[in-house]
């Protein structure tokens, strides 16, 4: 599957032209301009979406984005209303923020659910902030919930994927904003291979093994 773009992410290619031309105006009028070039460097390094190394196997569950894990605990699905286990990315605004398959599997139902935008970190951000939750069969049958959450800054979850659209693992979903988490609800029978305060990347990290 070819990369659907080189390096920086669509999505931020407004940002960061907006941000070059108010630099280069800056520069040109003679103004203070490095607070300009400082929020256009910042753009071009939130928006950094290189292509990645697929891990695992057909019954790997690999990273769906970058980040830190901040919850492994068995919890309560609220999507499919079932007992599972919850694994959780936090993004901060420095690691990339492209969403991506965490199996191959094909979607059987999309929510989403405007809220609050608490900081991502805290648990509570999973029932509270906005968020586009994805319900996912895999190709043998099992059921895995992914939910893009919103954060403290995050003010936009872009999600590209309908129900009936198959997903092969490592492709790019969505992207997230400025700050963000995703959770993924996994059958209790699963093996988990990532602690708590671990970094992942995604697609190259293999998060858990499915029974």
């Amino acid at each position: 599957m070819s990369y659907p773009h080189p390096i920086i992410a669509k999505e931020g290619w407004p940002f960061i032209a907006g941000a070059f031309v108010f630099a280069l105006l800056a520069s040109s009028a003679g103004l203070w301009s490095l607070p300009f070039w400082i929020i256009f460097i910042f753009c071009v390094q939130f928006f950094r979406d290189p292509a990645r190394v697929i891990a695992g196997g057909p019954k790997s569950v690999i990273a769906p984005a970058d980040g830190r894990i901040v919850v492994v605990e068995e919890a309560d699905d609220p999507y499919l209303n079932r007992r599972a286990l919850k694994v959780s990315v936090f993004m901060n605004v420095f690691n990339v923020h492209s969403n991506r398959a965490p199996i191959e599997s094909a979607v059987q139902q999309k929510w989403y659910i405007p809220g609050s935008f608490l900081n991502a970190d805290l648990n509570k951000a999973s029932l509270e902030n906005e968020r586009c939750a994805l319900h996912l069969k895999t190709t043998d049958g099992r059921d895995i919930t992914c939910v893009q959450i919103a954060g403290l800054v995050a003010r936009r979850i872009l999600n590209y994927v309908e129900a009936g659209t198959k997903l092969a693992a490592g492709q790019r979903y969505g992207f997230i904003r400025f700050g963000s988490r995703v959770d993924l609800y996994l059958p209790l029978d699963t093996k988990v291979r990532v602690v708590i305060g671990e970094k992942v990347y995604a697609s190259s990290t293999i998060l858990a093994e499915l029974a």
